[in-house]
């Protein structure tokens, strides 16, 4: 599933550990904002991660969850590509 998290943190210390974790997540497509495609264990894994990572009576942090179909339908205008499950291969 494709997952968008924005964040709004004013802390800088807290905002680089957070922009690090999302790292191991998805691709920043914005300097606030990732697209991770996750399964729905994974996003477990990554709601009680920014959890430890934010102060919550500071901190902004949405998580967008979006169906197949939605992301299937994303448009972007000027620079930027469609976040895609990189190509595995097993051998």
């Amino acid at each position: 599933m494709l997952i968008v998290v924005s964040y709004d943190v004013p802390d800088d210390r807290r905002r680089t550990k957070l922009a690090h974790n999302l790292k191991n997540f998805g691709v920043r497509v914005q300097y606030s904002v990732f697209e991770c495609l996750l399964e729905p264990a994974q996003v477990d894994v990554l709601h009680g991660q920014i959890g430890k990572l934010i102060d919550p009576a500071e901190d902004r942090v949405r998580i967008y969850r979006f169906c197949a179909d939605c992301g299937a339908r994303t448009e972007i205008l000027g620079l930027g590509e469609v976040t895609e499950d990189p190509e595995v291969y097993v051998l």
